[in-house]
């Protein structure tokens, strides 16, 4: 029988406390560089799985000397508090939506733009090549390094709390909440809703105390944040795609050593590709799985959207503001729009 004494514990904490954590990939002393990552999603979704892989990744690779800290689910705020805090290195790490980070870079908002994709392969199409590295520079110059793959935060729905929308004409006078976006306000107000821009930590309770009646984002978010339970319908609309932009304060990845760099990068980059494969696949259950809980859905007519939005100018105006370089990127992946 092994007699646990004083000394004989000491001795065991010395001898192990250089070692490994099992099932994870952190030794027990402290890592020399500590990556502090915030984000606005629950630790069940796609992007905090990944990233938590990354992160394991990272702290293997290095052998210990970088850890990076996860704060989901804002923990450490909403979103234009945790773009603040990227930018003023309070935070290494954010993944803001394409639409957030337009408030700060305007064109990375141009994957927005209302019913541009068809479908998954042009929007890698775009993200993968000359719009993603065209918006990728825009962010570089306000001193935020932007990782070279974008992670899917997928077509956006609209849902509502009284009837079911199926055409533009159902839009007219609608509260719908939107992200704090220029573009999301000026395409809803285009389509004659009343659009209200709220912080994504607040749509809960706008909703459920009727502030908005509707909110539009993508079904994996309707789920993992409960919306159906305040929520009636669902209309399947595509009519923005969306994605995570991973960024890092510009001064804090330009201070990391170059092999640090490397190991992150391609942990990131590999972890987003993957969480694209995991958003495809929840795409194909989650809506069976919306439906048991009582959302209802139904098919919508995108031609009359288009219509209105072209119509209205909305096109024609988007086209002048992400300027001619922009808008011919976007056009040589998707086709014409305005």
């Amino acid at each position: 029988m092994t007699v646990f004494t004083r000394r004989t514990i000491l001795r065991s904490f010395a001898a192990t406390s250089a070692l490994p954590v099992l099932g994870g990939a952190m030794i027990a002393r402290a890592a020399e560089i500590e990556l502090k990552y915030g984000n606005n999603l629950p630790l069940s979704h796609p992007l905090n799985i990944r990233a938590q892989e990354a992160a394991d990744r990272v702290a293997k690779e290095t052998n210990g000397r970088v850890e990076i800290k996860i704060f989901p689910n804002n923990q450490l705020g909403g979103d234009t508090d945790m773009l603040s805090q990227v930018r003023n290195g309070g935070i290494t790490f954010f993944t803001p939506s394409a639409l957030v980070i337009a408030t700060l870079v305007p064109v990375a908002a141009i994957n927005a733009v209302g019913f541009a994709f068809s479908d998954y392969d042009q929007v890698w199409k775009a993200m993968d090549g000359g719009v993603g590295a065209h918006v990728r520079q825009a962010i570089e110059k306000v001193n935020l390094y932007a990782f070279e793959k974008m992670w899917d935060n997928g077509f956006r729905q609209m849902t509502t709390s009284g009837k079911p929308i199926e055409t533009a004409k159902d839009m007219a006078g609608l509260k719908i909440r939107v992200p704090v976006s220029p573009l999301s306000i000026a395409m809803f107000k285009s389509l004659d809703a009343a659009p209200a821009s709220l912080q994504f930590s607040e749509v809960y309770s706008a909703l459920q105390t009727k502030v908005v009646d509707a909110q539009e984002n993508p079904l994996p978010i309707i789920q993992v944040a409960k919306l159906f339970e305040v929520q009636k319908s669902c209309a399947v609309s595509n009519h923005i795609w969306d994605g995570f932009w991973f960024i890092a304060n510009g001064r804090a990845w330009r201070g990391l050593p170059a092999d640090i760099q490397k190991i992150v990068a391609s942990a990131i980059n590999d972890a987003g590709v993957a969480q694209r494969g995991d958003i495809k696949k929840l795409n194909e259950t989650v809506q069976t799985d919306l439906q048991s809980k009582g959302l209802a859905f139904n098919k919508t007519d995108p031609d009359s959207f288009r219509a209105k939005l072209r119509e209205s100018g909305f096109y024609k105006e988007w086209q002048e503001r992400f300027g001619a370089e922009a808008w011919g990127l976007l056009e040589g992946a998707v086709g014409k729009l305005a």
